[in-house]
């Protein structure tokens, strides 16, 4: 099992029996920590009480100046023990506090990468409280044995850096990784999630590195595709990401993940998810089409585009084609005069800007 829990009591007063009612999938929590930010959406389906303890501990400013004291590479990482705030606090008393607050919540929620769970104390039912844990890795060990309330859905790189700090064998760190404050916010809401196909028939500017292109979106064709595209452009999930291939008389492709330089990790990465296939529309792949690249299944298509060098029947029907170029020809010339190692280009081309025109 990754995690160790400690086996002290906490020394925390109880929180009051009555909490306001809210709304917990409309709000999430912005965690600041000395090593960057990471924000969790909240599970009341699944742990209604351990949700409304921890926001309202978060507005109560309980977690601010608090910390990470146990942590594992790549794995998990435990912290929010009020003892951390006091400079004093000896490392051995370091995860003592703040527990046997809480009946437990066990649910069908796995603790995969990404879930925020209560800690507990080990062996005494109905013990958790105010610490958590957020896993980096699945540990099915803990699954139906701690209440899980929640999920990491932007921030997984700063999650990831801390679980790295100076830590003994037992993962106690060295120097603890600072929580400086935790604030309670509306939930951030998907671009274009309910968008109408009206709504979505955008012209959007591409800016790469050969050039700029104007690209009319065409929700009739693949509206769910569209929506994707254009969540994607509004979050500016695009920019930075590479054209990785080229085949000359054929397609430029682009906008895949892993095409980042330095950290990969992207706020709008929350909502990078498969797009089912769109292949109905009697469309063309002419020369200017943008259409979607996947894999083998017909609906893997996540992020990854391609524009067509010239008439590509065989994609039709085969692939999801959203938009067309409507300027920038030359754009689409440029990219067919550069030299390439098979299909990958010999420098490296960026899409640098994305801009929703109308």
């Amino acid at each position: 099992m990754w995690i160790r829990l400690m086996a002290v009591l906490g020394a925390v007063g109880a929180l009051a029996a009555s909490l306001p009612a809210q709304d917990f999938n409309a709000i999430e929590a912005a965690v600041e920590t000395d090593a960057g930010s990471f924000r969790i959406e909240f599970a009341p389906d699944k742990a209604p009480k351990h949700v409304a303890f921890f926001v309202d501990l978060v507005k109560k400013g309980y977690y601010n100046g608090s910390g990470f004291h146990r942590v594992f590479a790549n794995a998990l990482i435990q912290g929010g023990d009020p003892l951390l705030k006091d400079a004093k606090t000896p490392p051995k008393l370091w995860g003592t506090g703040g527990l046997r607050l809480q009946k437990s919540e066990f649910s069908d929620m796995k603790h995969e990468r990404g879930v925020v769970s209560a800690v507990s104390i080990p062996n005494l039912a109905d013990s958790d409280g105010a610490q958590f844990f957020v896993c980096l890795a699945p540990q099915t060990a803990l699954d139906g044995k701690y209440s899980a309330f929640g999920r990491v859905t932007e921030g997984l790189d700063v999650v990831e850096k801390i679980s790295n700090a100076a830590a003994e064998g037992d993962g106690l760190v060295k120097t603890p990784p600072r929580i400086l404050r935790v604030t309670i916010e509306k939930k951030k809401v998907e671009p274009y999630l309910s968008a109408t196909p009206a709504e979505m028939n955008k012209t959007v500017k591409i800016v790469t590195t050969l050039g700029t292109m104007r690209v009319a979106l065409e929700p009739e064709w693949a509206p769910e595709t569209v929506r994707n595209f254009l969540k994607l452009s509004a979050t500016g999930w695009y920019e930075g990401t590479q054209f990785h291939r080229i085949v000359k008389g054929f397609v430029v492709q682009g906008g895949s993940e892993g095409m980042r330089l330095g950290s990969q990790a992207h706020a709008g990465d929350r909502w990078v998810r498969p797009v089912k296939g769109e292949f109905s529309a009697p469309v063309k792949h002419d020369r200017g089409i943008l259409s979607m690249a996947r894999a083998d299944d017909p609906n893997s298509a996540t992020t990854s585009f391609f524009v067509v060098l010239a008439a590509a029947p065989h994609l039709d029907q085969n692939y999801a084609a959203f938009g067309r170029v409507i300027e920038g020809l030359e754009t689409i010339e440029a990219f067919e005069k550069e030299e390439v190692d098979g299909e990958t280009p010999k420098r490296r081309l960026e899409i640098l800007k994305v801009t929703i025109e109308d």
